[in-house]
């Protein structure tokens, strides 16, 4: 379905006289909520733009160098058969150091030399920088980290599958190697996003020293790309804080619920504010957490 929405647009610039220069594409898209793109999709999208006369780029920026464990790309999970004509890499390939390259096919590079230009980079070929990548790329070999990932990502995407039997504001678990996301909403039947306790979660897991962030349009799933080296016992730490902190907000909420009228009052109109999160009840005052 969401591939023949591509296969649409493609017939209608066909039908207005017009061609497709390119599709490109997050593997996974990360930012977006992290999405896992269902089977086929990439398949049948390049069909339909290579057909259009496109060329079809994944960005494997965030989600390369063996991130989904099983693979070092994260387009391969489509299919061995699924192969982007140019892929973007960047971030993971230096480690912190500044470093990205684009992967083409030998009649792209050919293509691109025939029209004449010049390819200019200020910092392109940096034999430091190179230095660096090759380095991480051993690095990611010789300590086996694709299958690191693979392990502790199967750990952790099973503890928190386990915590979405526990509590009904995590709509959805979803995710591959050391790539997750945690969906919260406010109610699973209408997947309302819960947007305001994402942020409190956000702040409290900091309190707790683990820096997490959040994503997607509503801002509501829980971004985790930790690093390569995450461990088990990293995975367990995290799920127990986690577990800690969405506990506390059952006990507010069960709190506030029990309170007079009047408090229930201020708690509606403080919800409603898009930049107070939360009112946090104990027996002496209402303490309000602002996240900017």
């Amino acid at each position: 379905m969401y591939a023949d929405e591509v296969r649409d647009i493609c017939k209608k610039a066909r039908g207005k006289g017009r061609t497709i220069a390119a599709y490109i594409a997050e593997s996974l898209q990360s930012c977006g909520g992290q999405i896992i793109p269902p089977d086929n999709y990439f398949r049948n999208v390049f069909r339909y733009v290579r057909e259009a006369g496109g060329v079809c780029i994944a960005d494997e920026v965030q989600v390369g160098f063996g991130r989904v464990g099983k693979h070092w790309w994260a387009f391969q999970l489509q299919g061995e058969d699924v192969i982007p004509d140019i892929v973007t890499v960047g971030k993971p390939m230096g480690n912190g150091h500044p470093v990205a390259a684009v992967i083409t096919t030998s009649q792209i590079a050919q293509s691109f030399r025939d029209t004449g230009m010049e390819y200019f980079n200020t910092y392109g070929g940096n034999p430091v920088s190179c230095a660096v990548a090759i380095s991480v790329l051993e690095v990611l070999e010789r300590q086996k980290m694709r299958e690191n990932a693979t392990r502790v990502g199967n750990h952790l995407l099973n503890l928190l599958r386990q915590l979405q039997q526990k509590y009904s504001i995590i709509g959805d678990v979803r995710g591959v190697g050391l790539f997750t996301g945690i969906e919260l909403v406010k109610d699973r039947e209408t997947r309302i996003p819960a947007t305001a306790e994402a942020q409190h979660i956000i702040s409290r897991m900091k309190e707790e020293y683990i820096l997490v962030s959040s994503d997607g349009p509503d801002r509501n799933v829980l971004k985790l790309k930790p690093p390569m080296v995450f461990t088990h016992e990293n995975a367990d730490h995290f799920v127990k804080m986690l577990d800690e902190v969405l506990s506390e907000m059952n006990s507010d909420e069960e709190e506030m619920e029990a309170g007079s009228p009047e408090t229930r009052k201020v708690s509606d109109e403080f919800d409603s504010s898009p930049n107070e999160k939360k009112i946090k009840l104990d027996d002496r005052q209402s303490e309000k957490i602002i996240s900017i």
